[in-house]
């Protein structure tokens, strides 16, 4: 049921917004070039490797030395707008048609984190990562990483087809509130290091 439903809802998703996608997207490429869209390896269900798909919201700007400069140099004025709007979210529509994500789970974190997860924290990816979940209804980015898990491993425990629509329902208005977009004094949140306490 849970993958009909991503199904009808990705593809209907889709249509309806297929005129903004294509404004942002002609948007992208007028204010900082190609590519249009960011794709990164992210772990999916059991850990394994996905391409997810974002609209890119960071240009490509180096320093003296060839080094990439901090995120928060890089993120353009569009790409805030994108951000705070969860506009830049939508490419990941295609990842929930082809299998890879979910409407509702663990949001995907980097690869690099994979090696520092407790055996109770992996539980999270015991299901499909999700373009929300409850974390992101419940603090998103101003939250500790410990709760994150916490929260993650909740709804892995108690995943339902009412809990889903809820944290749909939730998001809505998260979005339009525009909560929890980036932890203080980061762009998104700082950098996951491990956890202090056995979960």
């Amino acid at each position: 049921m849970k993958r009909v439903i991503d199904l009808i809802i990705s593809l209907t998703l889709l249509i309806l917004l297929f005129p903004i996608l294509i404004l942002v997207a002609i948007a992208i490429r007028l204010k900082m070039g190609s590519p249009i869209l960011f794709t990164q390896q992210r772990p999916g269900l059991f850990g394994k490797p996905f391409s997810l798909y974002k609209f890119r919201t960071m240009s490509n700007l180096y320093d003296e030395q060839g080094n990439l400069l901090p995120d928060d140099k890089r993120l353009s004025g569009l790409g805030k707008f994108l951000r705070k709007y969860s506009l830049d979210e939508f490419p990941q529509l295609l990842n929930i048609i082809k299998g890879e994500m979910s409407l509702v789970g663990p949001r995907p974190f980097l690869m690099e984190y994979l090696s520092l997860y407790t055996n109770v924290q992996m539980l999270r990816h015991n299901v499909r990562p999700g373009i929300t979940g409850w974390a992101q209804v419940n603090g998103r980015n101003e939250i500790t990483w410990e709760e994150k898990f916490k929260l993650d491993i909740w709804y892995v425990k108690n995943q339902n087809t009412l809990l889903d629509l809820k944290i749909l329902f939730l998001t809505f208005f998260k979005v339009i509130k525009r909560e929890g977009i980036s932890q203080q004094g980061h762009v998104t949140m700082e950098k996951f290091k491990g956890s202090n306490e056995v979960m």
